[in-house]
């Protein structure tokens, strides 16, 4: 640091204070009883102002510039505007020693010998308050809260801005020290409000704001008379009776000095915001210094060491942007760094550091030594074991203990020195001398190199990394590049201030100047780009930069010289300068540029720099033929092209090399066809046709379906035609490629009639079938269509296809509920088995399902089917025939129970009472032994004994609640049959006489729940049940004697032979009271032998065994048509014959199932179903 003299003038009268204005331009001087107004950017006065009567001691400037306050001994305050203009004036009763604005309220403090007053533009008045001794200074706060003022008996006292004493602060001289001046520092980074206290007991001090002091008082050796800091608060001026201005640490340490006088220093202010100080002095004399601080630093690779804030060292790393500060409390003079060493001069040592770790990117540095002598020196050079004083023509190398180790005298003064490197105690050090002389000097030899000799004088220096280059800067602004070994002069730059050689290239330098970066590559052009300031250093693509007093990385890329190689094709140069850092863009052009010049290696290191995986691919392939002994440069050359885009430059290549079919692939690959047969011109008729094929493929690929088609047409490839145009749905397109195409061609042919078959056209699929002649196809389409009468017509003619026809018939009949065309169908194709098995299904579905009328249907079919298989199948008759039995039995006992189901499971049905009474009566009879799936008990039970009560059969509806009370009844029934069985109780113990059941043979009543089950309880003859109502009918069923037909029996009862009166009606005639009647006389023996059937049935009950009523020829001869019914059983059935014994109760038997109806009821059901209601087979079906 130093200070220069800007302007002096000198006044007739002590100068006691000054104070700038805010904006610097004016500064305001109070010399005698007047003000003196100067500018301060020449020091010429600006004018003179004249209101005090007395000397003025104090002036203050407001903060916003609009105002300045006096004071004098006048006891007089006066307010001057900034045009210099007195507007306001007051007084106190004692001499004015001090004024000070508020910093942000701007409020006026003015203090005298005995009271301070608190003025603001606001108020009219002046707020005073005593206190009990003289003030000699005072100052605010940053934030205005606090105003302290310093007394003359060694006491701050610290007032808020209403006057109120809040802190104070007795000082240890006490009156014997007054406090002369004090300063709060004005920087805003302080986490505490400092204020700075000068006394007469020669001592600085600090304190903070709650009056607690900040470390030791500092001894200054004079009397202060003034304590200013800058205006970022950085540093304190102090002036006294030293008769000069002294700079300190905002700490306190002693740093320089600013301008001696020659009397007592009693003010010095500091320029806002600016390294200018003014300094008023006892003689009258005004002094304007400019404070010049030095660039202290030192930089080795990316570490840079510098001065901050004078006793401050910063170290900071550049690549990684670490700062570490290492705190001295002294005046730093010289910094040197070097590897893991770190050297800094102080006034009276020099202190050598080093890191904790050999890590690059450690920032923790200690004390290694400490040499305590004073030395005086021009540069400092710190190496791994010794230290370098340059003091002007002489090199002195030191140990770190100080030890003088050697000395080297130059010729000339030292311009430039520089460590390049070396082993630990053995670096060597780059000399540059006025007189124009380079040397080199080992730290361990006493004889120094010279390098080389240049007229100019010497202003920097640098090795290239191999230390074969050498750059010079002169005074001249040259920069100038040697060999080493042969001391030519390579090349030279004008312009230039500073020149730094890339450590990881080296044929790379950069060198500034004139406002420009320049960047140089071998011996190629300069590149230039916009930079201020020195270039120090240049490592890889970072350019260390010092402008003004900060460095900074810049991040440089080198594009520029990279593309200059590549225009020499040097591309392993170029690929060395990209490593340094370039841009993607740039690595994309410089792989391209060197897979171009056929340099796959670096091509390939470049590509797997910006992951291009295709080109790596493609470098991985020709390296693999080129180990394989291909060595054809055309041809890689050409598949370079081809990646690239330029397809015609490698078509010609491929040509060239021999290889046509490449660029034939290479044009249909890429969908240019029409190239392609640029290409072709003429050539193979197969090559052509795989152009077309290609060309159709690609038309299919983008969606352009017809083309495809008819390209693949012309190029004959029918397949992909068909599929296209199957997927499509071209059905015109379809039937003629099958029409033009040889029946011979099968394949493509069943192709066409797939796609027929699969978009409906069975017409065109039938015709192409019978093309390639495929009977079987053919038949399978006619059966999946359902066209069954050309499927049956085909079959006749091949039976061979019969199972392929009849079975899937069989199967649709079914499925549509057709199911005796399914049983035929069955038959044809030979599948009884299956036919059953389907049935079978079906019935237990529907038992599963609860429709138990479609079950007994079901079952009736079964058998039916059961009786057919019987028929064909002598092997399986007999277990045919128990089938047929068993399925006969299980059919009824379904539809009997479905009116069961209906009635308990359904809230409203249409049943008869009687009905449903006789249908209970009927299942429980039947049910003897175990119950078939679906079929309930409970249920059966619980409408018997509703239906019993309903119609007074009392007993039994007691019996039947009864039975189902040791049954498990659901609970839906719970509450009815606890219900009912309470109620029942009530009614008598007897059953309707009307509803007991009748045997028709015997004349025997049989009670309503037969143990015996659906037979007479004497003669044991089953009884023969409606299938509609189930109540028991008027027949008889007899058999024929042995050798008589069921064709001759029906012959016999046809005849109906006229009966002979044997014996004449005798009538006899009576009168009795006047009434005239006539009776027929006759005996029961005569009725018998007049109806030899009805003799037939007399019986008596001889045991339990049932003896069926056989009838010979002549009784057949006797019976009448209209009283036998006969049940035509299909073979090996016999026929089953019954007596109606009341012909004029008509009773219709159904001719396909053969169950037996009241002829009104079956005539009623018919009308209602249009069909048997238990076979549900049609009546207009007979016959047929």
């Amino acid at each position: 640091m130093r200070a220069a003299l800007t302007w002096r003038d000198k006044a007739e009268q002590c100068i006691y204070d000054l104070a700038f204005k805010p904006d610097g331009t004016q500064l305001i001087i109070a010399a005698g009883n007047r003000l003196l107004v100067y500018d301060t950017s020449d020091g010429t006065l600006i004018q003179p102002l004249k209101a005090h009567k007395d000397t003025v001691y104090c002036v203050a400037y407001a903060k916003d510039g609009k105002r300045f306050a006096s004071g004098a001994a006048d006891k007089t305050v006066i307010i001057w505007t900034s045009k210099l203009e007195g507007i306001l004036k007051y007084t106190h009763n004692d001499s004015i020693q001090c004024v000070s604005y508020n910093p942000v309220t701007h409020q006026l403090a003015s203090c005298s010998s005995g009271d301070f007053g608190l003025w603001s533009p606001e108020q009219k008045s002046v707020n005073k308050h005593k206190v009990s001794n003289k003030i000699t200074c005072c100052s605010w706060t940053n934030d205005g809260q606090y105003l302290a003022l310093g007394m003359f008996n060694g006491i701050v006292s610290i007032r808020n801005k209403n006057g109120e004493e809040k802190v104070k602060i007795e000082r240890p001289g006490g009156s014997l020290s007054p406090v002369w001046s004090i300063s709060w520092n004005p920087s805003r980074d302080e986490h505490n409000d400092i204020l700075a206290v000068a006394d007469w007991g020669q001592r600085l001090s600090f304190y903070q704001l709650s009056g607690k002091q900040i470390g030791k008082d500092r001894v200054l050796n004079f009397d202060p008379c003034c304590v200013t800091y800058f205006s970022k608060g950085e540093y304190i001026l102090i002036g006294g009776s030293d008769k000069q201005v002294s700079l300190y640490t905002k700490d306190g340490v002693h740093l320089g000095t600013i301008g001696e006088q020659n009397t007592w220093v009693w003010t010095c202010k500091a320029k806002p915001d600016s390294n200018y100080v003014a300094v008023g002095s006892e003689d009258g004399t005004i002094s304007f210094y400019q404070l010049i601080f030095s660039t202290v630093h030192g930089l080795y690779k990316d570490r840079y060491a510098y001065r901050d804030s004078m006793t401050d060292v910063i170290v900071q790393h550049l690549i990684t942007e670490q700062k570490v500060r290492i705190k001295n409390r002294e005046l730093v003079k010289k910094i040197a760094i070097y590897k893991n060493r770190l050297a800094i001069q102080l006034p009276e040592k020099i202190q050598i550091y080093e890191l904790y770790s050999d890590d690059s990117s450690d920032m923790h540095y200690r004390v290694k030594e400490k040499i305590a002598k004073k030395f005086e020196c021009n540069l400092l050079v710190v190496c791994s074991e010794h230290i370098i004083l340059c003091q002007e023509k002489k090199l002195q190398c030191l140990s770190f203990s100080g030890t003088k180790e050697r000395e080297w005298l130059m010729e000339s003064l030292i311009r430039y020195i520089k460590v390049i490197g070396g082993p630990p105690g053995r670096e060597g050090l780059l000399v540059g001398l006025k007189n124009g002389q380079i040397l080199k000097i080992f730290v361990d030899n006493p004889f120094a190199i010279v390098l080389l000799k240049q007229s100019t004088a010497v202003r920097c220096l640098d090795m290239s990394a191999s230390r074969n280059k050498l750059a010079v800067v002169d005074e001249n602004d040259t920069c100038l590049v040697y060999d080493i070994n042969t001391k030519e002069l390579l090349f030279q730059e004008p312009n230039a201030n500073s020149v730094a050689w890339n450590t990881q290239c080296e044929d790379m330098l950069c060198f500034s100047g004139g406002g420009y970066l320049n960047i140089k590559a071998s011996n190629f052009p300069v590149h230039q780009q916009k930079l201020q300031g020195f270039v120090v250093g240049y490592n890889g693509s970072k350019i260390f930069c010092l402008h003004v007093f900060s460095m900074t990385a810049v991040e440089v890329p080198q594009s520029a010289p990279m593309y200059q190689y590549l225009e020499r094709k040097m591309f392993k140069e170029a690929y060395k300068i990209a490593c340094l850092g370039v841009t993607d863009t740039d690595w994309k052009e410089l792989a391209m540029e060197a897979l171009e010049g056929l340099e796959f290696e670096t091509a390939k290191k470049a590509f797997t720099r910006v992951r291009d995986l295709q080109y790596l691919e493609l470098i991985c392939s020709i390296e693999e033929r080129k180990k394989r002994g291909e060595n054809n440069n055309d041809l890689f050359l050409a598949d370079v092209y081809a990646y690239q885009g330029r397809f015609h430059e490698a078509a010609k290549l491929y040509k060239r090399s021999g290889h046509e079919n490449l660029a034939l692939d290479m044009y249909t690959d890429l969908r240019m066809f029409d190239y392609a047969k640029e290409f072709l011109g003429s050539g193979d008729p197969k090559d052509t046709k795989m152009l077309i094929t290609k060309q159709a493929d690609w038309a299919k690929n983008i969606n352009e379906p017809k083309s495809a088609v008819e390209m693949y047409i012309t190029a004959g490839e029918h397949m992909k035609a068909i599929e296209i145009s199957g997927d499509q749905g071209w059905v015109d397109v379809l039937i003629d490629i099958a029409r033009k195409l040889d029946k011979a061609e099968r394949e493509p042919l069943a192709k066409c009639a797939y796609y027929f078959k699969k978009l409906s056209n069975h017409g065109y699929a039938a015709e192409t079938y019978m093309k390639i002649g495929d009977l079987k196809a053919l038949i399978q389409l006619h059966v999946e269509t359902k066209q069954w009468d050309e499927a049956f017509a085909l079959c006749e003619k091949h039976p061979e296809f019969k199972d392929e026809v009849y079975v899937p018939y069989a199967q649709w009949l079914a499925e549509n509920d057709r199911f005796e065309e399914a049983q035929k169908a069955f038959h044809k194709a030979g599948k009884q088995t299956e036919a059953v098995k389907v049935l079978e299904q079906l019935t237990h579905n529907a038992v599963v399902e609860s429709r138990f009328n479609d079950a007994g249907y079901y079952y009736w079919m079964l058998s039916m089917q059961c009786l057919d298989i019987a028929q064909d199948d002598k092997q399986q008759k007999t277990e045919m025939l128990q089938k047929f039995h068993h399925f006969q039995h299980l059919a009824e006992l379904y539809h009997a129970y479905h009116f069961i189901h209906k009635c308990t499971e359904e809230p409203f049905n249409y049943y008869l009472l009687e009905t449903l009474f006789n249908v209970s009566r009927f299942l429980l009879h039947s049910l003897t032994k175990e119950t078939p799936l679906g079929i309930s008990k409970v249920n059966t039970l619980f409408a018997l004994a509703k239906q019993s009560k309903a119609l007074g059969a009392y007993k039994l509806a007691r019996h039947t609640y009864d039975k189902l009370q040791g049954l498990q009844i659901p609970a839906k029934f719970q509450k009815s049959v606890e219900l009912g069985s309470l109620t029942i109780r009530s009614k008598p113990f007897h059953d309707s006489e009307e509803l007991v059941p009748l045997c028709y043979r015997c004349s025997t009543h049989n009670p309503l729940l037969n143990n015996l089950g659906n037979v007479c309880i004497n003669c044991r003859q089953p009884f023969v049940f409606a299938a509609a109502s189930y109540d028991i009918l008027h027949l008889v069923e007899f058999y024929l004697e042995e050798g008589i037909t069921d064709e001759e029996a029906v012959a016999l009862i046809d005849l109906e032979v006229p009966r002979l009166n044997k014996k004449d009606n005798k009538w006899q005639e009576q009168m009795s009271d006047g009434v005239q009647t006539m009776r027929l006389l006759y005996k029961a023996d005569e009725i018998e032998e007049d109806d030899p059937f009805t003799a037939k049935l007399s019986f008596e009950q001889g045991g339990s065994e049932f003896v069926p009523v056989v009838v010979n020829r002549a009784v057949l001869r006797s019976m009448s048509r209209r009283d036998v019914l006969v049940k035509r059983w299909p073979r090996p059935l016999q026929w089953q014959y019954f007596r109606s014994l009341l012909p004029d109760n008509p009773i219709t038997t159904c001719p396909f199932c053969f169950q037996m109806f009241h002829s009104e009821d079956y005539e009623l059901l018919v009308l209602q179903h249009s069909c048997c209601p238990y076979c549900r087979k049609k009546t207009d079906e007979s016959n047929q």
